[in-house]
């Protein structure tokens, strides 16, 4: 499976994947806080007792995980506020089922534009500032089909007054994400190796 990477501007983004250190964890928390705030919200619910400790142990486990992802995870959040905005991006298998499960998605995720990447070339964005429900927080999603698997990136941010001056950092992020993948010598017919 290919791995993601991508170029973040680290004046704009504090990236969670891999941080270890005591730098990125207090940012952890706080986007990891908002992003359970927002499903709280979502369900209709007020914010749950324990609820911070819940968040304090997600953004301890977050980084173990992402490595397990083994690259085909990536997560930033907003370094001036890390409770306004997170960015994660994955690539997965573009299996029929993921195929089919894209296919009868709501009507108003049809509402894309085209969007260009600088290493994946065209794909689709979605931006939804003002969600139907109140109750949803406002989102971008961008997507792009590279035959074999999908690669997406989702933005969500807990203010919809100021998701606005935020989407235009969100697109340079999503034009720098790129595949990687390790190719052994003979491993592909279809892969020619000349050497310097």
């Amino acid at each position: 499976m290919p791995r993601l990477q991508a170029d973040a501007d680290p004046a704009r983004w504090v990236a969670v994947t891999d941080s270890f250190g005591p730098s990125g964890r207090r940012a952890r928390k706080r986007a990891i806080r908002m992003l359970l705030t927002q499903a709280n919200a979502a369900l209709g619910q007020t914010e749950r007792r324990g609820s911070g400790f819940a968040a304090w142990a997600m953004s301890q486990a977050a980084p173990l995980l992402m490595r397990k992802a083994a690259g085909r995870v990536l997560v930033w959040v907003w370094r001036a506020d890390p409770e306004l905005l997170v960015a994660m991006a994955q690539v997965q298998e573009a299996t029929p089922q993921l195929r089919a499960a894209r296919a009868m998605m709501p009507m108003e995720y049809d509402d894309t534009e085209e969007f260009r990447g600088t290493y994946l070339g065209i794909g689709e964005k979605l931006a939804m500032p003002l969600p139907a429900d109140a109750r949803t927080p406002p989102f971008a999603t961008y997507t792009w089909d590279t035959g074999g698997s999908f690669v997406t990136l989702t933005a969500v941010c807990s203010d919809r007054e100021r998701f606005g001056t935020v989407l235009g950092a969100v697109d340079d992020l999503a034009r720098t994400l790129r595949l990687a993948d390790d190719l052994t010598v003979g491993e592909s017919a279809r892969v020619l190796r000349i050497d310097p």
